[in-house]
């Protein structure tokens, strides 16, 4: 699954990287789940920056609070299941971030490993979006995040992680450049494990209310799994 991330990436490098201009927020280091999280979807000249909750409302949802359920979608299933098919269809989104954290048990604590690429840098992660209008509310955007097998990096530590799309892949994710439902499938399969290094970092980022860089600090080498 993918519960927590990172995206404390300076603005223009996520501008350039994104090609769209991302909203005013400060560095994130424990992105956590149903708080708001920037998002880039397709606009009708090309790409718009978006702010979304995380953790997908249904638009035919009574109670928007399902959404602290439906935070990831997994890609072998996202397309035919009801919570998530219309938004494979017709709202698919990119989930900017710089790393992600997934947790394994070590001597009756859980610790925490932090991922990020190889060469650094941004990068995103497939999403997709809905928007819920309850009654006598303002609407909502929420959103998901595509979950794939793990790759050798991450599989010692948990045997999912998030869809994170090659460069090249987002304009087909996006819906820019047609695809058919396999083509899409193949989007979504897990980035190799030579792309990804991971570390252990402080238990410190266990607790969501928790933020800033020391959210990342090491305690031990990068490649190992536990301190």
């Amino acid at each position: 699954m993918c519960g927590r991330y990172t995206l404390a990436a300076s603005p223009g490098a996520l501008a350039e990287h994104f090609g769209v201009a991302p909203p005013d927020l400060p560095p994130r280091y424990n992105v956590a789940p149903t708080q708001s999280v920037f998002a880039v979807l397709a606009g009708g000249e090309g790409r718009e920056p978006a702010l979304l909750r995380w953790g997908l409302v249904p638009s035919w949802a009574k109670d928007k609070g399902i959404g602290a359920s439906l935070l990831n979608a997994r890609a072998e299933t996202a397309a035919v299941k009801p919570c998530f098919r219309s938004a494979f269809q017709r709202r698919r989104c990119l989930v900017p971030a710089d790393g992600f954290f997934e947790w394994a048990r070590a001597g009756g604590r859980k610790q925490p490993s932090y991922f990020t690429l190889r060469e650094g840098g941004p990068f995103a992660f497939a999403g997709l979006w809905e928007e819920w209008e309850g009654e006598g509310v303002e609407p909502v955007r929420t959103c998901a995040i595509l979950t794939t097998e793990a790759n050798e990096v991450v599989r010692p530590v948990h045997a999912r992680m998030p869809a994170i799309l090659r460069p090249d892949d987002c304009e087909r994710w996006l819906g820019h450049v047609p695809g058919t439902r396999e083509e899409l499938l193949l989007v979504l399969r897990p980035l190799p494990g030579e792309a990804l290094v991971a570390r252990p970092v402080s238990p410190w980022v266990n607790d969501a209310r928790h933020e800033g860089p020391r959210c990342i600090e090491p305690v031990g080498p990068v490649g190992a799994l536990f301190p």
